[in-house]
């Protein structure tokens, strides 16, 4: 009994003293003394019990003091003591490398690879270990040959898409994440790897082929159609979009459900041309479809859009808008389906055709349609407050907006309605007072409510206080009201007046474009492009630089049809401008004018 226990006693005292060792060695590493650690690693290396912990060490260790004589030594015995092991035999094929002997190296790699392969424990190790030493190429070999073993043309899809990737081979990356996305649930992950890693025109170009490749060979795999509707539509081209999405319509009977969700997003967009076609297609196909009623009422909100933004405003086409929507309510009544018809034809009553009393009325019907749809009857007490601006009473309109503040409290159109009770301040000349709900609107949910406030709460900061009477602010704040009513040539002189008054005030830039947009409202184009290149040439320091860019190119494009001058302005927006919120949009229309296609 006293020997076992002796014998016991010598064991824990052996462990300790092993663990002591092990623990200065691996300190001395640290701190790079290599000699002083390797004298203990030999001695650590030779025991059975502690061999496995030492092996990183050891090796890095006698590589750093460029013992290969003694590194090799040790492999091989490694590598005999344990057979199974194969992650001993690629620190040996990696040694051999380091040593300068690429041909042994190469082979002792391929027989790892060959070995680690066949199973996926392995094949996991050994791939961590070739991703440890910047191995990329052989992770792909490794890869190939487990797909080889394993007969499954899919398996390993995400582990060769993140070889690639690191490999820099980006079309077999796109591939592999397309054939990674077949397994449900994978989807979003690949959306989110492609715009991760792809950005480059000629990157997007090379996803949008491989896409449509995809489409092609398997025309029966919904998840490649579905995957090509959401790049083109992330890229903004919705009628491509609209093309697929028509397909996958007729072949699964869809009852234009995914047409309509497009339109819907083209819609939010802005992309009314589209929306339009997409909307009439659903009516064409489905008219008695749930969906019909809907569309209808959207592409006519469509083409008013079109109209609206089409200038100068046709008021023909006005009223031919509004027979449309009389149209659409006698065929399907004035009900909850058409209600938000029934505030567009309001809207046309008030701010083109003048006819405000009119406007009002179809307001109130629509407020006693709506019963307790509290969040519509709140958007036409909003419409019914930009009314009263129309017609000179702000008092009755800070009145309704008030109403919805309270009604809605913290939700979109509450802000909404702070929002437009700061603009009524701005617009009397209560700049402090408008200041203090814009700074707290900063903070709103919504994106648009948010901007809106930061743009004027920055005018507003950067433009009063230069002056004792705050005058040139008063001004331009009263010819944002006349252009909000729609008084357009009274405006015009306004601005006129203001710039001369005021062109060395921090406010010539901002009156430059405001008389810019309004110029381009009445169609006097080239009177645009004087002051748009006037504030580009006298304040481009401003942050209104690539505004004034992106308005050119767009009037050089559609108005003036100089394809060539549009297309370099597009372009120094993409060179000078990285960040703009007009990149995209800009891309797209070189791209266009460039005549890029991908089918």
């Amino acid at each position: 009994m006293k020997r076992y226990l002796l014998l016991v006693l010598m064991t824990i005292i052996g462990v300790s003293l092993r663990a002591q060792d092990l623990e200065l060695a691996n300190e001395y590493f640290k701190q790079g003394e290599y000699e002083k650690a390797k004298d203990i690693y030999v001695k650590l290396s030779k025991d059975k019990n502690t061999v496995r912990l030492v092996h990183t060490n050891y090796l890095q260790t006698l590589y750093k003091l460029k013992n290969w004589d003694e590194a090799e030594k040790f492999l091989k015995r490694q590598i005999k003591a344990n057979e199974n092991t194969i992650s001993y035999k690629a620190d040996y094929a990696l040694m051999l490398e380091m040593t300068g002997k690429i041909d042994e190296s190469q082979k002792e790699f391929n027989n790892v690879i060959e070995l680690a392969a066949k199973s996926d424990g392995t094949l996991y190790e050994i791939q961590d270990f070739l991703y440890r030493n910047s191995k990329t190429e052989q992770v792909i070999q490794l890869l190939k040959k487990g797909r080889e073993f394993a007969k499954d043309e899919n398996k390993y899809a995400i582990f060769f898409a993140r070889a690639y990737l690191y490999n820099g081979q980006k079309e077999s990356m796109i591939d592999e994440m397309m054939k990674y996305g077949l397994t449900e649930g994978n989807t979003d992950y690949v959306k989110a790897t492609f715009q991760d890693n792809l950005k480059t025109d000629a990157e997007i170009d090379m996803l949008e082929k491989v896409l449509y490749s995809k489409v092609q060979k398997f025309p029966n795999e919904q998840y490649y159609a579905d995957m090509l509707i959401w790049h083109l539509i992330q890229q903004k081209e919705f009628y491509k979009a609209f093309v697929q999405t028509r397909a996958l319509d007729r072949r699964y009977k869809l009852e234009g459900q995914r047409v309509f969700e497009l339109a819907q997003t083209a819609l939010v967009n802005k992309d009314f041309k589209n929306a339009i076609q997409m909307y009439e297609y659903v009516m064409k196909e489905y008219p008695q479809g749930q969906y019909y009623p809907y569309a209808r009422r959207n592409a006519i909100f469509c083409k008013e859009e079109v109209i609206k933004t089409t200038y100068p405003v046709d008021l023909t086409s006005i009223r031919t808008l509004i027979k449309d929507y009389q149209n659409l309510f006698t065929d399907l009544g004035q009900n909850q389906k058409t209600m938000e018809a029934m505030r567009n034809t309001a809207q046309l009553y008030a701010f083109y055709l003048n006819e405000r009393d009119t406007a009002i009325a179809v307001l109130e019907k629509a407020i006693s349609i709506a019963g307790g749809d509290n969040n519509f009857r709140d958007k036409c007490k909003l419409d019914l407050g930009d009314i009263y601006i129309l017609k000179n009473e702000p008092w009755e309109a800070t009145l309704l907006y008030s109403q919805v503040e309270k009604s809605q409290k913290e939700d979109m159109l509450g802000q909404e309605a702070k929002l437009k009770n700061a603009k009524l301040h701005y617009y009397s000349g209560e700049f402090d007072l408008s200041k203090d709900i814009l700074d707290i609107l900063k903070k709103a949910t919504t994106r648009e409510i948010a901007n809106d406030a930061m743009q004027l709460s920055l005018l507003i900061q950067d433009n009063i206080g230069l002056d004792t009477t705050e005058a040139a602010m008063k001004e331009y704040a009263s010819i944002d009201l006349l252009l909000f009513q729609n008084k357009n040539q009274e405006a015009l002189v306004a601005l006129d007046n203001a710039f001369q008054k005021y062109k060395s005030h921090s406010l010539a830039d901002e009156i430059l474009w405001l008389r810019a947009n309004t110029y381009v409202k009445i169609n006097q184009s080239n009177k645009a492009l004087d002051d748009l290149e006037l504030l580009r040439k006298n304040y481009n320091y401003d942050i209104l630089a690539d505004d004034a860019l992106y308005l050119e190119a767009k009037i050089y494009q559609e108005k003036l049809g100089q394809k060539d001058k549009a297309m370099d302005l597009y372009r120094q927006i993409l060179q000078n401008f990285p960040g703009s919120i007009y990149g995209a949009d800009a891309r797209k229309r070189f791209r266009n004018l460039r005549g890029d296609t991908i089918n």
